[in-house]
């Protein structure tokens, strides 16, 4: 009866150990998400973040003293005010002088100018007869000279007695006056600034010195504006680098035509360095650092394949492959961190 029992516990222990041999032969499919290789479009660019300010701005200031009025916007049939729109030319502010107006003699000094220039016209046909003397064609010639500056001076005089947009702009600051108070020469009367085209100036590190170039495309976001994407170029490029912050300056010009961004606005920029138009890409997080080199695994007949690969352009999210993958291979995109070269793979979604 002894002699049974050992040998019983001698069979399970044979038993025991063949299935755990059977175990270990056993290889589990590793879990992965793959992802189709096809060509795409890729841009390498420069990221950079700076403020935007109104390429067109002026700040107006009262060359005369008068009496302050606002103009009448003949959109909205009411004074101007901050944040109205202004066509060139347009009067924002009138200084009211009537002793400046009544000194200008406007008037008669367009009357004297309309006499002067008849009698010089007059002059040169009797010179051409033989009429009048040479000094005297040349004495009325310039009356009508002096006529002529006497008359711009006038305009001119009475021009201080406007303030108007010398552009099409937005008023942007505009200090308060009472109406008809007396305001001196020099006064700060009103800001305009045209922000349909703004700029930027950015500092790039010195690395990048030889890709920037002028004209490149520049995309500029905003947090303001999520689902805008506004276009712009860069313009300058300093070809020196600051010796104590080792960046080199660009400058950079804006589209914006619906006036979504505004001057001052704290936004960031993408210069576009190189791009192409079909390319095998892929995402740029699954790219392990073997001692081989750059390594990414692909699916074939169940299993795992690791591939060496060179990259081309990238960018903080992709990057280009130039050797190393083909087109229509199933590149692992998910669950490749524990995977071996010819590990057994199960794809799930």
């Amino acid at each position: 009866m002894k002699s049974n029992i050992i040998l019983l516990v001698g069979l399970l222990i044979i038993a025991g150990c063949s299935d755990q041999g059977s175990d270990t032969g056993t290889e589990i499919s590793i879990p992965v998400s793959v992802e189709e290789i096809k060509l795409k479009p890729i841009e390498e660019f420069i990221s950079t973040t700076g403020t935007v300010k109104a390429t067109d701005e002026v700040i107006l200031k009262s060359e005369t003293s008068g009496f302050y009025r606002l103009a009448i916007n003949p959109k909205t049939k009411a004074p101007y005010k901050l944040g109205d729109f202004v066509k060139k030319d347009s009067t924002i502010i009138f200084l009211d002088n009537p002793e400046l107006e009544n000194n200008t003699k406007i008037e008669s000094q367009k009357l004297n100018l309309e006499i002067s220039k008849q009698e010089y016209e007059k002059q040169q046909s009797l010179y051409e007869k033989g009429g009048v003397t040479f000094r005297e064609l040349k004495n009325s010639e310039k009356a009508a000279m002096d006529a002529q500056y006497n008359h711009d001076n006038a305009l001119i005089q009475l021009s201080k007695l406007k303030i108007t947009a010398p552009f099409d702009g937005v008023i942007v600051d505009l200090p308060y006056n009472t109406p008809g108070t007396k305001v001196d020469a020099g006064l700060q009367m009103t800001q305009i600034m045209n922000y349909r085209h703004l700029y930027m100036e950015v500092n790039l590190p010195g690395k990048s010195i030889g890709e920037v170039k002028a004209n490149q495309p520049v995309r500029v976001m905003n947090y303001t504006m999520p689902d805008d994407t506004l276009s712009g170029n860069v313009t300058q490029v300093s070809p020196a680098l600051d010796p104590d912050t080792r960046s080199f300056k660009s400058s950079i010009k804006i589209n914006n035509p619906d006036w979504l961004l505004r001057p001052g606005m704290f936004t960031k920029a993408e210069i576009i360095v190189a791009k192409k138009d079909s390319a095998i890409v892929i995402p740029k997080d699954i790219i392990l650092s073997k001692r081989r080199g750059k390594t990414v695994f692909i699916v074939e007949k169940g299993a795992a394949e690791d591939r060496v690969i060179s990259t081309g352009l990238e960018n903080p999210d992709f990057v280009e492959v130039t050797n190393g993958l083909k087109v229509n291979q199933r590149l692992v995109v998910k669950g490749y961190e524990t995977l071996r070269d010819h590990s057994k793979v199960k794809i799930v979604r």
